[in-house]
């Protein structure tokens, strides 16, 4: 019996197994990372090569975690439970090799003031010129990244945004079913203990609309210069 004919019917022990399955290690794949797919009546997975040695029953629980959103279910299950806790501890085993000394000064400000400087320095790069996607942090890497935007931003900026991935690497996430709460009211209470979040966030949102603005100015300037 394969690994996802075992999470399946760990997961669905009273429906019968009714599918192909295909199951690949490739370097595709983020970090720790992997996906699922359901057509007609195969089920094929492929995940990020570092599952490879991993223990099979947490790999179980990765796969039912993943079962569950293409057969759209919630279940709670002990491999689900261990899978969970796996996760939790991916930053502790990370390597801790991107940094930089805009970002690192920011951290450990936040650090100081909120963490009473307790939490260990994740990894620490600048991102794309995202309007959508102001900073993101990884717990599949231990990674906060920030989008360049903000490169040229004052301090109290850059630490606002540190400090709400910062929250996330703190609170982590809580597993239900096949959903991962990042936002919830525990979260939420700790984001508005920021000093004047509510002013910091509509400043951000100024910043988003003038360097946008400035961008589509810059490529209509670009398009009139090509049409030349």
């Amino acid at each position: 019996m394969n690994l996802i004919q075992e999470s399946y019917q760990r997961l669905f022990p009273e429906k019968p197994f009714i599918y192909e399955t295909e199951m690949e290690y490739n370097r595709r794949l983020g970090d720790f990372n992997a996906n699922i797919s359901l057509s007609r009546n195969k089920i094929t997975l492929h995940l990020n090569l570092q599952w490879k040695d991993i223990d099979d029953e947490i790999k179980i629980g990765l796969i039912q975690h993943l079962l569950l959103k293409i057969f759209k279910g919630r279940a709670k299950t002990q491999n689900l439970a261990v899978y969970t806790n796996f996760v939790r501890n991916i930053p502790i085993f990370t390597p801790k090799t991107k940094s930089n000394p805009t970002l690192e000064e920011s951290f450990q400000r936040v650090n100081q003031q909120f963490f009473s400087s307790q939490m260990e320095m994740p990894n620490l790069t600048w991102g794309q010129d995202s309007f959508r996607k102001l900073a993101c942090y990884n717990f599949h890497n231990d990674t906060i990244t920030v989008s360049t935007l903000f490169q040229d931003s004052l301090p109290h900026i850059l630490d606002y945004l540190m400090y709400h991935e910062m929250l996330h690497k703190h609170f982590q996430f809580k597993h239900t079913g096949s959903r991962h709460s990042y936002h919830n009211s525990e979260f939420r209470e700790a984001e508005r203990q920021y000093p004047d979040f509510s002013r910091i966030d509509k400043e951000i949102s100024q910043i988003i609309h003038q360097k946008r603005t400035t961008k589509r100015r810059q490529q209509s300037l670009w398009k009139r210069m090509i049409d030349i």
